[in-house]
């Protein structure tokens, strides 16, 4: 089994915010798959169902992306996953360029608030993720302001081509073939003008 969360801020004016994508991520997910992401459980939204012969479990932590380890403490304590290998964590990341993937195993918290609180509840750094970026903060921009801005209508051309990629590179991930998934998708995008 596989929990894939992608990470954001609940209520509806967070939606199509740089913040959220990773909750874009797992509406396209759950679009694809036809699981319905409305169940409220481990202070998420989930939904169940089967990716490439794997049970997963597409969360959107409703604890607020500062909280959002809480949510995810719950879920790899209940459902006991190894959360080295079957937890996915998609987010977004200020320091990569708007619509390109890194796809790590581990690492820091970059500066992610969300990142931190997982890492704090987790205690460890040991667990898949999938950054999407979302271009720098401009000169002279509130960071929190930015990450809450939405995207302009080139960039959200680009961002709905990453969640495609995002969602390939998943359905790799499920399949334990991460290392794969990392060379395919780890490429720098071209950008727009």
């Amino acid at each position: 089994m596989f929990i894939i969360v992608g990470l954001g801020n609940p209520t509806k004016e967070y939606n199509n915010t740089r913040h959220n994508i990773g909750f874009d991520v797992i509406d396209y997910l759950a679009d694809k798959l036809g699981i319905s992401v409305l169940e409220k459980k481990h202070k998420a939204l989930i939904g169940k169902g089967i990716m490439e012969g794997q049970k997963v479990i597409l969360a959107k932590p409703q604890t607020y992306m500062n909280l959002s380890g809480e949510s995810i403490r719950e879920l790899v304590d209940y459902y006991k996953i190894e959360e080295e290998t079957n937890l996915i964590v998609i987010y977004d990341d200020i320091s990569l360029d708007v619509g390109q993937l890194r796809i790590r195993k581990k690492g820091s918290a970059g500066g992610h608030n969300g990142i931190k609180s997982i890492l704090k509840h987790l205690g460890h750094d040991r667990f898949l993720r999938i950054k999407m970026g979302v271009g720098e903060k401009p000169k002279g921009y509130d960071l929190a302001d930015y990450v809450l801005g939405y995207f302009k209508k080139e960039e959200r051309i680009l961002m709905d081509e990453s969640c495609i990629k995002a969602m390939e590179a998943v359905k790799l991930m499920v399949l334990d073939e991460t290392d794969q998934a990392m060379n395919i998708f780890n490429k720098k995008v071209k950008q727009v003008e």
